[in-house]
């Protein structure tokens, strides 16, 4: 029996140390496997005054008045477009944080983000988010 706690346990610390592949919608239809290209749609809301000044997932303080964004998986410092769909209006940002915590949402933007990408009345918006890096 514990032979097969001992196997079990092993198995899992393995699956741990594993790298996942983004993942947007659950599936691997956003990314492109090999050059690791992203390319996903979804819901995007944005993060501001409460959130200014704390420690952000990577370490920096968050600054509202920057072209940021929190994403579950993509790395600390990927660049994407953002890309409003109701409006085609699009931002540059780059990834420093994790979330959103909403599992509607693909994406949190900053506030300065927002106001380029014309959202901040409507505080979420349907989008287009793409690697550039």
């Amino acid at each position: 029996m514990w032979r097969v706690l001992l196997a079990g346990s092993f198995l899992a610390l393995l699956s741990a140390c594993t790298t996942p592949a983004f993942r947007g919608s659950g599936d691997d239809s956003g990314t492109d496997r090999y050059s690791g290209h992203y390319n996903e749609s979804g819901e995007a809301s944005y993060y501001g005054a409460k959130h200014h000044g704390k420690k952000t997932a990577s370490g920096e303080r968050f600054d509202q008045a920057q072209l940021t964004a929190a994403h579950r998986t993509l790395p600390f410092g990927t660049r994407v477009r953002v890309t409003n769909l109701d409006n085609d209006k699009s931002v540059i940002v780059r990834i420093n944080d994790r979330g959103p915590y909403s599992r509607k949402r693909l994406i949190d933007i900053s506030k300065s983000a927002a106001e380029q990408l014309d959202m901040l009345r409507s505080g979420v918006a349907p989008v287009r988010v793409q690697s550039l890096d």
